[in-house]
């Protein structure tokens, strides 16, 4: 495999990119050969904690999923749950 070194340069937002110049390898279905493409690959490395890492739209809708289950089991067990000690 042959390593491409990148080029790196803040972007209009003041965050990283690197950019890599390298060949995309691709074989159509039913096709023989592999053609073979130049392409550039740029890589965003973000400052911002809330621009997608650690929060979000996945970890809000894993929240709603959570409290939908537990909304369920309790309307299931009739507020029984072994989390919920009413009896």
């Amino acid at each position: 495999m042959k390593t491409q070194q990148g080029t790196e340069r803040i972007n209009e937002e003041g965050e990283a990119e690197t950019r890599v110049e390298t060949v995309d390898h691709r074989t159509s279905a039913g096709q023989g050969e592999p053609t073979d493409e130049k392409v550039g690959v740029v890589h965003l490395k973000r400052n911002t904690r809330d621009s997608g890492s650690g929060g979000g739209i996945l970890s809000s809708a894993a929240a709603a999923v959570t409290n939908t289950f537990k909304s369920a089991k309790d309307a299931i067990m009739g507020g029984r749950g072994k989390d919920n000690t009413t009896k």
